[in-house]
């Protein structure tokens, strides 16, 4: 009776533990950043296993109908001859790649929408020029058909960049998320498919490529491809994606020197002593990680380096491919864009008192000192630590892009999405308050993206995807635009600045609508909201480079 006694003691001591081991895991499970958003509550009707996948199918689907519904309005240069804008430019690649032999591709008409973005971009019109020209041969006519608009090139050209999405970026990201969420945190597939959602409908990259229209989908899905293989420590297949990825748009130049830190701090391993750590430099794998970066890009220009006559030929060809991608004579920025150069422009006129050359340099110095802590605070750890928190990749990424976006020569204001997309895979963090922080520096930089915008006939989208991705992550609760206004746990320097910079984006959108700028000063406007957006830019890279150091 006694060892009866103590059997059942023992079970129902076994059981209440593991009742309140489950219990502990349900709530942990439980409680995520999205538990109170709409989108949650739209998605946890599909929580049972077998209901998972048709989850994901819809929200492909939906995103799909937003791109396409942001695609039904006008695109860039829409009815301004005889240059037009983006639209035009990359049709007229299409149609250059189609009829003319790669050694000339780089060198055509100049003037007009010469090609200056990397080979495999160029591959990648070529192929969709193909395809168009089978459909109809007249979208893509050389000469005749320029400055066409007609709704046939626009429906093909906005089906094309959906496609090249979803055949790409999705499925990258997709997996990224998988790999972080699912494996290292545990958490559910409806809260993954929750963070998927969020991430797509991120209002930045569709205004841009499915508004004004860019490729920039497919660059950033090859980045993304090359952190998964980073995260996985597959050096060599990093390498090459990223490589590629460079080699679509040099925009991914900004993520470089993260990523060289990085491959060579897990060349590293780690002991007790420094020199020991430094002495363990794997040497063969660092002959083998350069080899393929430089074969990567040798099979890439192979084309432009087979069609050449001779050697000399071919390196004319690449140096002209250098020049176009490189364009310095440019100045140090052409349009109104929330970075340092444009924003202290107003104080320094740096035309007038720098060379050009001079201010490569400069420009040039600040970017890499901006980029140093992000670098250095990895390296560090990683020759410091046998293991390393996944999100470090992130932080870094974004750290040092945001550097590059903020001090580099000749940026562009959509080139934000280059360091706007890995700070928006901090999503995944199962801390609100970062949550809330990540959905403001979203919220900033499509303010930042808003002059483009308005420009493009696309306002009415700019409205409709900002108040969208705010409802998915707030619904009508009011705590929830508090923790947004307002995010808890984090410093009351950081509180007020993100208050405040909300306020300042109802001030300058309020003057931009209601009050015209004065006459001596037409672009006062749009000066006030890169002022805005360049200080919450500086304010967040320095939040990333501190969070990093926390890791």
């Amino acid at each position: 009776m006694g060892k009866l006694t103590t059997k059942k003691q023992k079970f129902a001591g076994s059981s209440c533990h593991s009742s309140q081991r489950m219990s502990s895991h349900l709530v942990q499970e439980k409680l995520t950043p999205f538990d109170n958003s709409p989108i949650f509550e739209l998605l946890k009707a599909f929580e049972k296993p077998h209901d998972q996948w048709a989850a994901r199918y819809i929200l492909v689907l939906s995103v799909i109908l937003l791109k396409a519904a942001v695609g039904l309005g006008l695109f860039s240069g829409q009815g301004e001859k005889p240059i037009n804008g983006d639209f035009e430019a990359q049709r007229h690649w299409m149609e250059l790649s189609v009829h003319l032999p790669v050694t000339t591709w780089y060198y055509f008409d100049l003037q007009y929408w010469g090609l200056d973005y990397p080979p495999l971009t160029a591959y990648h019109l070529w192929a969709l020029g193909k395809i168009g020209s089978l459909l109809n041969h007249s979208w893509f006519e050389l000469g005749s058909s320029r400055g066409i608009e007609n709704p046939q090139i626009k429906t093909f050209m906005r089906i094309a960049c959906l496609v090249s999405e979803l055949i790409l970026y999705i499925p990258a990201v997709m997996q990224l998320t998988s790999q972080l969420i699912g494996r290292k945190e545990n958490r559910s597939r409806i809260h993954q498919i929750v963070v998927l959602a969020m991430i797509f409908c991120q209002p930045c990259l569709t205004l841009i490529d499915n508004g004004h229209f860019q490729f920039n989908s497919v660059m950033l899905g090859l980045f993304v491809c090359s952190m998964i293989e980073l995260l996985k420590d597959n050096l060599i297949l990093a390498s090459i994606w990223f490589m590629c990825s460079i080699m679509f748009k040099q925009m991914a130049l900004y993520y470089s020197p993260f990523i060289f830190a990085f491959i060579l701090s897990k060349l590293f391993t780690p002991r007790k002593t420094l020199i020991s750590t430094l002495a363990s430099l794997q040497i063969g794998k660092l002959i083998i990680v350069g080899v393929t970066v430089v074969l990567t890009v040798v099979a890439i220009v192979s084309p432009f380096l087979i069609s050449a006559g001779s050697g000399p030929e071919a390196l004319t060809h690449v140096k002209q491919i250098l020049t176009r991608m490189f364009p310095f004579e440019r100045g140090l920025f052409e349009d109104k864009v929330a970075n340092f150069w444009c924003t202290s422009n107003v104080l320094i006129k740096y035309a007038t008192r720098f060379s050009a050359s001079q201010l490569k340099v400069i420009s040039f110095a600040l970017t890499l000192l901006g980029a140093l802590p992000p670098c250095t605070i990895a390296f560090w750890k990683n020759i410091t630590r046998k293991t390393m928190p996944p999100e470090l990749v992130i932080y870094g990424f974004s750290a040092t892009a945001w550097a590059f976006y903020l001090f580099l020569f000749q940026v562009h204001e959509k080139t934000v999405l280059v360091p706007l997309i890995p700070s928006t895979f901090l999503l995944l963090s199962t801390d609100s308050s970062v949550v809330f922080v990540i959905q403001w520096i979203n919220n900033i930089s499509a303010f930042s993206l808003y002059p483009l915008l308005k420009k493009d006939g696309l306002g009415l989208q700019y409205i409709l995807c900002t108040f969208l991705i705010n409802w998915l992550l707030c619904g009508f609760k009011g705590s929830n635009w508090k923790a947004l206004l307002f995010p808890r746990q984090q410093t009351l320097v950081l509180k007020t600045i993100i208050s405040c910079s909300y306020l300042a984006v109802i001030v300058v959108h309020a003057l931009d609508i209601f009050v015209l700028p004065p006459v001596r000063y037409p672009d006062l406007w749009t000066i006030a909201n890169t002022s805005v957006s360049f200080g919450c830019f500086s304010c967040f890279y320095l939040w990333l480079v501190y969070k990093m150091s926390q890791l």
